[in-house]
């Protein structure tokens, strides 16, 4: 018996090629989005009846406006194909950025920065990337793409200072309308055109699945965490550019604190990775993670008066960051049933938007009423409640999402394949959805018989 992955486990030429092109869109994307977090709070200072709220909002608003459109925007992909929505999208994103970039208040900011997150397009993307995948290729190419999002906010917060020193801010909304127009030209002429689009409840939300997954615990917990961890992050830089203003560092020079941070805070997290998935370890870590989020947000809070305080905080911060950014979409894969996968990571994207909206306003609301370290304290207060309902958790089951291609089935057929693929080793749960000729398999990986599960798959 051959056991393990075997078998062909590499992305074809068209897999290829759609992985990162559509890597491009949403880098050219996220990089839009996050170049001013670190600089916007510095130049919002001076713009006529500004107060920290406003600041927080043209910050944030984006999220809301994602929240409540990426799944619709999915859906409308579903009907009138993928790419018009994504050129659509990119193109009120760079509509947005315009409104924002061509604007002397901070309420043209704020209704632009609402603008840009109109172009809902990540579940379009993800959609997409199903298209154009094999099914037992797709958790590669998402894995693609999840690493440029990473990648992008990391460059984001580098590069955002140094462009502010060059360019300001209405530059910076500048270059993100050009850089939403490249995106359209990635569209046109470098992302493959699927022969076919149709429906993946493994990548899109199904909205008759929504009342299941809001009522599943773990994946509550992991909704509500993504949504902390991302109302942190908003609130947070809405206090440290000005705290490293108030220690004599200059904007310009603020990219030497973050640099290194960013550098040295992804390198640090990648044992705790390995831990918590190939020792299997992923609770301990998880919480542990939490635990040094909320460490780094009390030490800005205590230590905001001191450059090496400040700057010893975001390493931790970002180290933990980091970190859960990365178990978060592991654990929700771990916890939904691959038939409920689309689901409960549409949920999950949302949250995230949302959370970044709260950030930004409870944000700017503790930051006109308390100051910096108001707006750290409430980070720490949020990581706490975090901490509390994250304790709750169940130890993940370290399984896998396996897509397996069967064809089309009789109903009849269904019961007995989905009994012989639970029969193999290494196969955990069997659900086959006839419609979609996809057998929804949750697998360990180090174990599972891949010759086994070849016998049963349909070439496409």
């Amino acid at each position: 018996m051959t056991k393990g992955r075997g078998g062909d486990t590499g992305l074809n030429a068209i897999e290829r090629r759609a992985a990162y092109s559509l890597s491009g869109i949403f880098s050219l994307r996220m990089l839009g989005l996050f170049l001013i977090l670190p600089v916007f709070a510095l130049y919002a200072e001076g713009l006529p009846e500004v107060t920290p709220l406003l600041v927080g909002l043209a910050i944030g608003v984006y999220g809301l406006t994602q929240a409540l459109l990426q799944i619709p925007f999915g859906m409308l992909s579903d009907r009138i194909g993928r790419k018009p929505v994504l050129v659509g999208g990119l193109l009120i994103f760079a509509l947005g950025s315009a409104v924002a970039a061509s604007s002397e208040t901070i309420y043209g900011i704020i209704f632009g920065r609402a603008l840009q997150g109109s172009g809902a397009i990540a579940a379009v993307i993800m959609a997409l990337a199903a298209d154009l995948s094999r099914e037992q290729r797709r958790l590669r190419m998402m894995a693609i793409i999840g690493i440029s999002i990473g990648v992008a906010f990391a460059v984001a917060l580098i590069m955002g200072p140094i462009l502010n020193s060059w360019i300001g801010v209405p530059g910076i909304f500048w270059l993100t309308a050009v850089l939403a127009l490249g995106g359209v030209g990635i569209v046109i002429f470098i992302v493959p055109t699927p022969k076919e689009s149709h429906f993946h409840r493994d990548a899109e939300a199904v909205p008759g699945q929504f009342g299941k997954v809001l009522s599943e615990p773990e994946l509550l917990r992991l909704d509500f965490g993504i949504l902390t961890l991302h109302m942190c992050l908003t609130a947070m830089f809405l206090a440290y550019p000005l705290a490293l203003r108030d220690l004599g560092m200059v904007s310009e020079d603020h990219w030497q604190v973050y640099l290194p941070v960013m550098l040295l805070s992804m390198v640090a997290m990648i044992p705790f990775v390995i831990i918590a998935e190939s020792r299997r370890r992923m609770r301990p870590v998880f919480i542990g993670a939490i635990v040094a989020l909320g460490l780094a947000t009390m030490v800005l809070y205590r230590f905001s008066n001191t450059l090496s305080g400040m700057v010893a905080a975001l390493f931790v911060f970002f180290t933990a960051f980091n970190l859960l950014e990365a178990t978060l979409p592991s654990l929700i894969a771990k916890a939904a049933p691959g038939e409920r996968k689309g689901t409960a990571m549409g949920v999950y994207s949302s949250s995230q938007f949302i959370g970044a909206f709260l950030g930004g306003a409870l944000g700017g609301w503790f930051h006109t009423h308390y100051g910096n370290e108001g707006t750290f304290l409430l980070c720490a207060g949020m990581v706490l409640v975090w901490f509390l309902v994250a304790w709750g958790m169940s130890d993940p089951n370290y399984l896998s999402n396996y897509l397996l291609p069967v064809g089309e089935l009789e109903e009849d057929d269904v019961g007995i394949l989905a009994a012989k693929l639970m029969a193999i080793d290494g196969v955990d749960d069997a659900v086959i959805i006839a419609e979609d000729g996809v057998a929804y398999l949750k697998v360990d990986l180090g174990v599972v018989d891949q010759d086994a599960l070849d016998f049963y798959a349909v070439q496409g």
